[in-house]
């Protein structure tokens, strides 16, 4: 089954919105096995909504429609499909009770024109809406499955996995078990993580492999397909351990962790209290790992020392340093990573120094970047970095960064 998404409302063509529910869509009609082959984006205008599924029959097995079910006299999306398949709208009351219910419930006004939300295409199988008002519908036509979901996420998301999807299993006649499984990688680019797999790439059959990257990290997703959930999951272990004999030591976790998440965790069955002092990246290492519940019993505190008199005269870097090799440097992040820990009385010091722009400083290049790491009573070690990017861009990779030198540590301690 090959699929198109046709995303319908003028604020997606202003950029007034993303089109996050394409992309929702995609990701979850790939762990169904469908392919997704095209993104449409229409405005409220029916003719061109009419053109737009014209062409998408003649490419299309499924075409999926969100937006444009609402009770404006822009929201067009039931009455255009109607009218270009010869369908009626009729009334469903199970719908019309459930907005009627909505509105009482939120204590507002029901105007006429919301009567117009329960309207649903003749012969559709209703997908309730358990967030909203106007429900979404699915059916088939000449060979052609058709679904409607409403636009806003909180609604579409929900009633995609509860109702969507058991209904596109079931036109589909799928008996198959499909089970995946995210590979998360961090230092090694998209482009590098490819070439090593690049052969398991083109051979890919079941399981199939889907590459992705985004903020600085690159992830694979592995779908497996079998009536048997066990011979699923035994094809998904076969070809990751395929894929970590070449790249396993960038993997740091699966499905849904982060970096952060999994350097938490680390530090909780360590037991290892950790203290940062933050130059380059102001703040942002500490405020990542406060943000998780829990990280009282390991964040002992951190100073971001952004002056060169805050590095000495707080964190006790050496003059001679500041002056001959500079705020930027191995030494400076040394010493910031050792007398962090040593002044807030941790197990673990960390510190970032660095230049992130948007012009060079001390004669070094943007995105020249130091983080040190002072553990227990092990030598210092110190990560110099070269990136590139935004000023923001920089300082996020850099504490992404922090978090990788920091499991891989702690991963090597265990072993």
């Amino acid at each position: 089954m090959n699929a198109e998404i046709i995303a319908v409302g003028s604020e997606l063509l202003l950029g007034q919105i993303a089109n996050t529910n394409a992309q929702f869509l995609s990701k979850q009609l790939a762990e169904l096995g469908i392919n997704v082959y095209y993104h449409t984006v229409v405005g409220d205008n029916p003719n061109r909504l009419e053109d737009a599924i014209k062409i998408s029959q003649s490419r299309s097995d499924l075409i999926i429609f969100t937006g444009g079910l609402g009770p404006t006299k822009d929201d067009l999306t039931k009455e255009t499909i109607a009218r270009v398949l010869g369908k009626q709208l009729i009334f469903d009351e199970a719908a019309l009770r459930s907005i009627e219910d909505y509105f009482k419930k939120t204590n507002r006004h029901m105007t006429e024109n919301n009567k117009k939300q329960a309207l649903v295409l003749e012969g559709s199988e209703i997908l309730p809406n358990d967030h909203g008002m106007a429900p979404g519908m699915g059916f088939k036509v000449d060979k052609i499955t058709y679904m409607l979901f409403p636009g806003p996420p909180k609604e579409l998301n929900p009633m995609f996995l509860s109702y969507g999807a058991p209904f596109l299993l079931r036109s589909l006649g799928v008996v198959e078990r499909i089970e995946s499984r995210v590979l998360r990688f961090f230092g090694i680019g998209e482009s590098q993580l490819e070439t090593e797999i690049e052969d398991l790439i083109d051979n890919q059959t079941n399981p199939t492999i889907a590459p992705l990257a985004g903020d600085g990290e690159v992830t694979l997703r592995l779908t497996a397909k079998h009536n048997s959930l066990d011979v699923a999951n035994q094809l998904l272990d076969h070809t990751e351990a395929e894929i970590v004999k070449r790249v396993g030591k960038f993997l740091y976790g699966y499905d849904s962790t982060s970096l952060v998440n999994e350097l938490m965790n680390k530090l909780k069955t360590s037991k290892h209290t950790i203290a940062s002092a933050e130059s380059l990246t102001g703040g942002l290492f500490a405020e990542e790992l406060t943000n998780l519940a829990g990280s009282s019993a390991v964040v002992k505190g951190g100073i971001v020392c952004y002056t060169n008199e805050v590095k000495e005269q707080v964190l006790h870097v050496k003059k001679e340093t500041l002056d001959t090799e500079g705020a930027v440097s191995s030494s400076t992040a040394e010493q910031l990573a050792e007398n962090i820990k040593k002044l807030l009385k941790s197990d673990i010091g960390i510190s970032f120094t660095g230049v992130a722009g948007p012009s060079e400083s001390e004669g070094k290049p943007v995105g020249t970047v130091y983080i040190g790491i002072s553990y227990l009573d092990q030598p210092t070690k110190v990560f110099p970095l070269q990136l590139a990017g935004s000023r923001q861009g920089i300082r996020t990779r850099t504490v992404k960064y922090g978090f990788y030198y920091l499991l891989q540590l702690l991963n090597e301690q265990r072993n």
